[in-house]
C-alpha cells in the first residue's frame, strides 16, 4: 500500500525572534550546544516519523495491460474471438474448422500487438517522487548528547541541531540561528537565478500575513534538498519528510492527475459509436441471413459476425500508435523526446505556454551584460565564443534610461528596493546610524552629500544627451575599447576574487559565486588572459565578503599593465561590492574606466547614483568596482584585515571606475521563438520566483510585454485573489513573478478554466507539481531536475525553447494526420461490413467477402495504406493557422461527410463488381477475389486522395515528400497477387481463385471512379471554401462548446 503524504500545518518560523523558535520546539536556550539527547531523538522520531518522502502507488503490469484493452472495440473483438473458437471446436468440417481458428489466430494477434505497443510506447510510471527522494542528503552532521556527529538523514527529528558547510546539501527544512557568510542555491525550488544570502534575524512582514511572504524572501530559512554555496551556519530543524517544502511538492505532484488528451477522449467516443453502429449492422445482418435467405441461426449468427469482425478497425490503434511514435522519432531528431504518446497531439491545441525564467528562457550563466563609466557604456555580448574585445561595443542607448515601470518611483526606493539592495533597514553599525551611509550621507533621507533627490528621482545622469546619440554610437567616447583597456578596466573584478573560470571559459570546472564569475568571464571573453592575471598578482592580503558590509577588498602589488605607471611603489588595493556601499567611499572617478592619475577626478555621485537606479530598474544585478592605494609598509601579507581597513578612514579614499551589470541574459533563440509562438497564435507567459523588476526586464527582452500585457503580478499578489479574480488576471498578464509552486499550479488551472490548452515549461524541483497539472508539460533536459523530467511529457535534449515551437508544429501534423488516417481507415472498414449488409440484401446466397478476407483486409490496409497517412509530411502553412481549438471534434462535419463519400463510394464499386462478374457465370471463389482485389484496391485510391486534405491529389505531388506511399501500395499490390494465385494459400485459407484480365480490368476501372469520386468532393471544399465557408469546422459547433471564460463575460 503507498503511503499517504500527511501535510502537518507549520508555524511562521521565519517571522520568529530565536527564542520563540526554541520555545516552539520544546528545546531549552542550551539546544545549540547540547543538542538532543538519544532519547528526545527517539521520542520525537516516533511522533514526527522519517525524514523522507511518502511513495506513490506504482502502476503494475496487469493494470497496464487492462488500461489498453479495456474498451468496447476490444470487447467485441473478444466475443468474435470467443464464438470462432466454439464453432471451431463443434465444427465436424475440416475446412470450417481450419477457417475459424485462423480468425481466432488473427484476433488475438491482433490484440495483443496493440497492446504491446501501447505499453512500451507508454513507457513506466510516474516516477517524480523517487527522483525527489533521490535528491535528498543521505547524511547530515548534528549534535546529539552534546557532540558533533554524523547520522543519516532519515533520522533527523524536528528540534535536532544541524551545522551546515560549502557543498552541503540542505537535509531539512532548518530555522538558520547563527550564519557566517552564508549562501544557498535554490533556484530549483524557487526560481531564484543566484544563491540567497542568509541571515538569521526575523522576517519583517510589516503587519502582512508571513505565509504572504515568497520562499526566496525567507532568508533566515534553509530549505530541504537546496545547496550550500559558501560559508557556514547552524541551525534547528523544523520540518522533516512530508512537511518540508520539497514534502509539499512531492504532495503537490501525486495529488495532480493526468487529463486525458482531446485524441484519446475523442477515439474513445469514435469507439462508442462504431460500436453502436456495429451492433446495429450485425442485427440488421443476422436478420437479412435469417429472415430473407433462410440460414438457420447459428448460421446467421455467423454470416452476423463478419459484418461485425470487418466494421471493427482493429488496426486503427496500431495506426494511430505509429502516427505518435513517426512524430515522436521526428522530434527526438530536433531534440525534443515525449515520454507519453498522446502528449504530441495536445501541443498542436496549446494555447499558452507557461515557462520557468532560469535555465529555461534565460541561459542560467550570469553574464556580465553591461560596463558602465564616467561618461559611456559598453554592451557585452554574452553569446559569443570568440576571444576579442570587440565582445564589448559603445552602445550610449544600452540600458541607459529607467524602465518604463520604474520611472516615476524614487530613486531611494528603487536602489534601496533593486537588486542591488543592501536592505539598509536590516542593518546597523558603529559608523553610521540606521539606514545612513558613512560621511554623512543618507539615501533613507533623499539626501547624498548634502544635496536632496527630487521626488520623481529624475536626476541628470550627468552623460551623453540620449536625445543626440543615435543606437549604438558612442556619443563622444572616441574608439571601442581594446584588451588592455579592459584588463585594467575590469581588474577589480578579477583580482578581487577567488573564483575559479572554468575550461574555455564555460562552467565546466568553474568554482565561485556566479556573479563574480560574470565579471572574469566577460574578461576572458574580451581577451584578457585572467588566469595569468591572476597569477601576475597574487593576493597579498584580504577583506573577506561579508553581508553586513557588502563588500570584498584585496591587497595586491602594483603591475604596469594593470595599474598603470603611477603607482608602481604602493599596493593597490581593489575593493567591489555593492554600488551604494561604495559611492560613499569614493573621492574620485576614473574617466572613461581608464587607469592613472591623470585620469582621476571628482566623483559626480549624482551621476553613479541615477546609474545604479537606471541598471537596478531593469532588474539587473550591479556591483561597483573601485579601486585605491596605500604604502606597502601598511600592509603584510598575510595579513587578516577587517572592514575597518577600507571604511573607517577620515574621508573618502577610493575611485569608482565603473558599474558591472550582471544577469542572466535571454537564450538569443528564444526571442525568435517568441515571435514565431506568436505568429502561430501561441501565447507565452513567463512564471518565475524571480524579483518582478527582473522577470520584467527578461519578459521585455524576449518581447512578452505588449500593450494588452505591459506589467507583471507577484505571487503573494495571487495568493489574495479569488477564483474569479485568477481567471481574468491570467489573461490579463504575461509575467509572473516570485511565484510558489502552488502559484504555478493556480495559473495553470486558472488559464484551464478559461478554456486555454496550457503548456508549462520547467526545470526546477519547483516546477514538478506544474509540470504534471498543464495539458502539456515540457522539462529541460541538460540543467533539469530529475524531478521536473519524470513530471512532464516531454523534455529537451537542449534546454531549448525553441524546440518547443518546432514541436507544436509536429503536434498540429499529428492532428491532421489523424484525421486523415480516419478518412483511410473508416471507409474501408464501413465498406467491409457494408458490403456484406448490402450484398445479402440485395439477393446473394453468400457474403462476398469471407471473415478472413475481411480480417486480413482490415489489417493489411490499416497497418500500410494507413501508414502513408500516418507518416505525411507537414502541409504548407500549418504554423500560419490559430492553435485548434478546445472540443474541436476529431471527425467534424467536412470529414464526417468524406467518410460517408468514401465508404458509399467503395461499397458500391466491392457490391457492383460482384454482381457483374456474377452476371458473367464466374464461381463463388473467383467473386469473393474480385470483392477483395477491388476493396483493397479502391482503398489505395481512398489513401492516394486522403493524403492532401485540400489540395488536388492529381498532380506530381503525389509522387513527393512521403517516399513510404508507394512502398506501401507495392506492398499491398504484391500481397494482393501472392494470395491471389498462390495455389492452397488462395483456395484453402482466403477462399478465392486467381482472376483472369477482365476481372483486372473491372478492378482498375471501379479503383479509377472511387478515386475521380474523393477528388471530385474535395474540389467543391475549394470552392466552398473560396467563399468563405468553414470547411475546416474552426468554429465552434453544437454540443461542443465550453462555458464562456470569465474574462469574456
Amino acid at each position: 500500500m503507498a503511503e499517504k503524504p500527511v501535510i502537518a500545518p507549520q508555524p511562521a518560523w521565519h517571522v520568529m525572534s530565536q527564542e520563540e523558535v526554541f520555545s516552539n520546539l520544546d528545546l531549552g536556550k542550551d539546544a545549540l550546544k547540547q543538542g538532543l539527547t538519544d532519547a528526545d531523538a527517539t521520542e520525537r522520531l516516533a511522533k514526527y516519523g522519517e525524514n523522507k518522502l511518502a511513495e506513490k502507488e506504482k502502476v503494475t503490469l496487469l493494470q497496464r495491460i487492462w488500461a489498453q484493452v479495456a474498451n468496447v472495440l476490444v470487447g467485441i473483438l473478444v466475443f468474435v474471438a470467443l464464438v470462432s473458437a466454439i464453432r471451431a471446436i463443434t465444427a465436424d468440417d475440416g475446412d470450417t474448422i481450419f477457417t475459424n481458428w485462423i480468425q481466432v489466430g488473427i484476433i488475438v494477434s491482433v490484440i495483443t500487438i496493440n497492446t504491446a505497443i501501447g505499453i512500451v510506447q507508454e513507457g513506466a510510471a510516474e516516477e517524480a517522487a523517487e527522483a525527489l527522494k533521490a535528491m535528498l542528503a543521505s547524511e547530515a552532521v548534528v549534535v546529539r548528547n552534546g557532540a558533533d556527529i554524523k547520522i543519516e538523514t532519515k533520522n533527523l527529528v524536528p528540534g535536532d541541531t544541524v551545522k551546515l558547510g560549502t557543498g552541503d546539501r540542505i537535509p531539512a527544512d532548518i530555522r538558520l540561528l547563527t550564519v557566517g557568510n552564508f549562501a544557498c542555491a535554490e533556484a530549483a525550488l524557487t526560481g531564484e537565478s543566484v544563491p540567497i544570502d542568509k541571515k538569521i534575524d526575523p522576517i519583517d512582514t510589516n503587519g502582512g500575513d508571513p505565509v504572504s511572504v515568497p520562499l526566496g524572501d525567507r532568508v533566515n530559512m534553509a530549505y530541504s534538498s537546496t545547496l550550500v554555496t559558501q560559508g557556514s551556519a547552524i541551525g534547528l530543524v523544523i520540518a522533516t519528510g512530508d512537511n518540508t517544502e520539497i514534502g509539499k511538492i512531492n504532495a503537490l505532484v501525486s495529488k495532480v492527475e493526468k487529463q486525458k488528451t482531446n485524441v484519446l477522449k475523442q477515439i474513445d467516443e469514435v469507439s462508442k459509436w462504431l460500436a453502436i453502429i456495429i451492433c446495429l449492422c450485425a442485427v440488421a445482418t443476422w436478420c437479412t441471413a435469417y429472415f430473407k435467405t433462410k440460414e438457420d441461426p447459428v448460421e446467421s449468427l455467423s454470416t452476423a459476425l463478419v459484418a461485425a469482425v470487418a466494421m471493427i478497425p482493429e488496426g486503427l490503434e496500431a495506426v494511430v500508435t505509429v502516427v505518435y511514435a513517426f512524430a515522436v522519432s521526428k522530434m527526438a531528431d530536433e531534440n525534443a523526446i515525449i515520454r507519453a504518446l498522446p502528449a504530441v497531439e495536445t501541443l498542436g491545441s496549446v494555447t499558452v505556454i507557461c515557462s520557468d525564467k532560469t535555465g529555461t528562457l534565460t541561459q542560467n550563466i550570469m553574464s556580465l551584460v553591461a560596463l558602465v563609466t564616467s561618461d559611456g557604456r559598453y554592451k557585452v555580448d554574452v553569446n559569443s565564443r570568440d576571444r576579442v574585445p570587440t565582445n564589448f561595443t559603445v552602445d550610449q542607448k544600452y540600458m541607459a534610461e529607467r524602465a518604463d515601470h520604474t520611472k516615476f518611483i524614487k530613486t531611494s526606493k528603487l536602489i534601496g528596493g533593486g537588486s542591488s539592495s543592501t536592505r539598509f533597514a536590516d542593518n546597523k553599525s558603529r559608523h553610521n546610524k540606521k539606514g545612513s551611509f558613512m560621511y554623512g550621507m543618507s539615501v533613507h533621507d533623499d539626501k547624498f552629500g548634502g544635496v536632496a533627490l527630487p521626488e520623481n528621482a529624475d536626476v541628470d545622469s550627468g552623460g551623453p544627451n540620449l536625445e543626440e546619440v543615435e543606437e549604438g554610437t558612442s556619443g563622444g567616447i572616441a574608439e571601442s575599447p581594446d584588451t588592455p583597456y579592459l584588463q585594467a578596466a575590469l581588474a577589480g573584478g578579477v583580482l578581487c576574487s577567488k573564483c575559479v573560470l572554468g575550461a574555455d571559459g564555460g562552467r565546466e570546472g568553474e568554482i565561485g559565486n556566479p556573479t563574480e564569475l560574470s565579471i572574469l568571464r566577460a574578461a576572458y571573453f574580451g581577451g584578457v588572459d585572467v588566469a595569468g592575471m591572476k597569477d601576475d598578482a597574487p593576493i597579498v592580503a584580504e577583506v573577506p565578503f561579508s553581508s553586513e558590509y557588502k563588500f570584498m577588498a584585496t591587497v595586491h602589488e602594483a603591475k604596469l599593465e594593470n595599474d598603470g605607471p603611477d603607482f608602481l611603489d604602493e599596493l593597490i588595493v581593489h575593493v567591489k561590492g555593492a554600488p551604494d556601499r561604495m559611492i560613499p567611499l569614493c573621492k574620485y572617478q576614473a574617466k572613461g574606466g581608464k587607469i592613472g592619475k591623470e585620469n582621476m577626478e571628482p566623483i559626480d555621485a549624482m551621476y553613479w547614483i541615477e546609474q545604479i537606479a537606471i541598471l537596478s530598474s531593469h532588474g539587473l544585478r550591479v556591483l561597483a568596482l573601485t579601486r585605491g592605494s596605500v604604502p606597502k609598509s601598511e600592509v603584510s601579507e598575510g595579513d587578516q584585515l577587517g572592514p575597518e581597513f577600507v571604511r573607517d578612514r577620515e574621508e573618502p579614499w577610493l575611485t569608482m571606475v565603473g558599474l558591472c551589470a550582471i544577469m542572466d541574459p535571454p537564450r538569443p533563440e528564444c526571442v525568435q521563438a517568441v515571435v514565431e509562438a506568436h505568429g502561430a497564435g501561441v501565447r507565452i507567459a513567463m512564471i518565475t520566483g524571480d524579483h518582478r523588476d527582473t522577470a520584467l526586464a527578461i519578459g521585455g527582452q524576449l518581447g512578452l510585454l505588449d500593450e494588452d500585457h505591459s506589467e507583471a503580478i507577484t505571487g503573494p499578489e495571487l495568493d489574495a485573489m479569488s477564483d474569479e479574480q485568477m481567471r481574468r488576471v491570467v489573461q490579463k498578464y504575461n509575467v509572473f513573478a516570485r511565484a510558489s509552486p502552488q502559484n504555478k499550479i493556480q495559473i495553470v488551472n486558472a488559464l484551464q478554466a478559461e478554456n486555454e490548452v496550457c503548456g508549462m515549461t520547467g526545470d526546477g524541483v519547483n516546477d514538478a507539481p506544474a509540470l504534471k497539472a498543464a495539458n502539456m508539460g515540457v522539462a529541460m533536459g541538460k540543467e533539469g531536475t530529475d524531478v521536473a523530467r519524470e513530471a512532464a511529457e516531454m523534455v529537451l535534449a537542449d534546454d531549448n525553447f525553441a524546440t518547443i515551437i518546432k514541436a507544436v508544429e509536429q503536434g498540429r501534423t499529428v492532428w491532421d494526420n489523424l484525421r486523415k488516417v480516419l478518412l483511410v481507415n473508416t471507409p474501408i472498414n464501413n465498406a467491409q461490413g457494408l458490403s456484406v449488409l448490402f450484398g445479402l440484401l440485395l439477393g446473394l446466397d453468400e457474403t462476398p467477402l469471407s471473415s478472413i478476407q475481411v480480417l486480413y483486409s482490415n489489417l493489411i490496409c490499416a497497418v500500410t495504406l494507413g501508414f502513408i497517412c500516418a507518416v505525411e509530411p507537414s502541409e504548407p502553412g500549418i504554423m500560419n493557422m490559430p492553435p485548434r481549438r478546445v472540443g474541436k471534434r476529431l471527425i467534424g462535419r467536412f470529414l464526417f461527410l468524406r467518410i460517408i463519400i468514401g465508404t458509399i463510394s467503395l461499397t458500391a464499386a466491392v457490391v457492383g463488381s460482384y454482381f457483374l462478374v456474377q452476371s458473367m457465370d464466374y464461381d463463388l471463389k473467383q467473386k469473393r477475389a474480385q470483392a477483395l482485389n477491388t476493396l483493397n484496391f479502391g482503398a489505395i485510391a481512398v489513401t492516394l486522395s486522403a493524403r492532401f486534405a485540400y489540395n488536388p491529389s492529381y498532380t506530381t505531388a503525389i509522387f513527393k515528400s512521403n517516399k513510404y506511399t508507394w512502398y506501401s501500395v507495392v506492398i499491398v499490390f504484391v500481397l494482393q497477387i501472392f494470395i491471389t494465385y498462390t495455389p492452397g494459400l488462395n483456395e484453402k485459407v482466403f477462399s478465392m481463385k486467381g482472376m483472369d484480365w477482365t476481372q483486372w480490368g473491372i478492378v482498375c476501372v471501379s479503383s479509377f471512379l472511387v478515386f475521380v469520386v474523393m477528388e471530385t468532393e474535395k474540389g467543391i471544399r475549394r470552392v466552398l471554401l473560396s467563399k468563405g465557408v468553414d470547411t475546416g469546422d474552426l468554429e465552434y459547433q453544437e454540443g461542443y462548446d465550453d462555458p464562456a471564460p470569465v474574462s469574456q463575460q
